[in-house]
C-alpha cells in the first residue's frame, strides 16, 4: 500500500516529460496527489509555504520531491542548497530526475543531500520502469523520515 495520504512534488519545466510521467504514474498505479511546479524558484517558494503557497492544506509539505536539475530561474542544485539550509528539511526525500549523467551533476547533486539520482528514460516502458520503481522503494518500502508529509506505509 502507498502513502497515498503523501504529496509528490514534481520540480520539471518540460511539459512532455510532466505528461509522460504522469502518464506512467497511473499506470503504475500511484495514487499520491503530485503537485507540479516549472522551475526551482517556485519549488523554493512551495516548500517555504510563502505566497500562493502558504495554504498548507492545499500545497502540503511533500513525502517525495522528484526534482530536475536544468531548470529555468532556479537550477535543481539551487534549490537542493537551499532546502539544506532549512533544518525543518533537510530530512526531505529528494530525488534527482535529469536528463544529464554528467558526472559532476552527479557528484553535485548527492553532496547538497539528493537521496538518489535517476536519468530520465527516454521510452514509454523505461518510464512506466521507473514509476514502478519509484512506487515500490519511495513509497511502500523506504521508511520515511519524521517530517511532516511523510507517513510510513501502513
Amino acid at each position: 500500500m502507498s502513502r497515498a495520504r503523501g504529496t509528490i512534488l514534481l520540480v520539471e519545466d518540460e511539459r512532455n516529460d510532466v505528461f509522460l510521467l504522469q502518464h506512467a504514474f497511473e499506470a503504475a498505479t500511484i495514487t499520491n496527489a503530485v503537485q507540479v511546479l516549472e522551475d526551482g524558484r517556485q519549488a523554493i517558494d512551495y516548500l517555504a509555504g510563502t505566497g500562493k503557497y502558504a495554504d498548507r492544506a492545499e500545497y502540503p509539505l511533500p513525502c517525495l520531491l522528484l526534482l530536475d536539475l536544468k531548470l529555468p530561474m532556479k537550477s535543481g542544485l539551487d534549490v537542493l542548497r537551499w532546502i539544506q539550509q532549512q533544518p525543518q528539511l533537510r530530512m526531505l526525500i529528494v530525488v534527482v530526475l535529469s536528463s544529464s549523467r554528467n558526472r559532476s551533476d552527479v557528484d553535485a547533486a548527492y553532496q547538497l543531500g539528493a537521496r538518489s539520482y535517476l536519468v530520465k528514460p527516454l521510452t514509454m516502458g523505461a518510464r512506466l520502469e521507473l514509476a514502478k520503481a519509484i512506487k515500490q522503494y519511495w513509497l511502500q518500502l523506504n521508511v520515511p523520515p519524521s517530517l511532516e508529509g511523510c507517513e510510513p506505509a501502513e
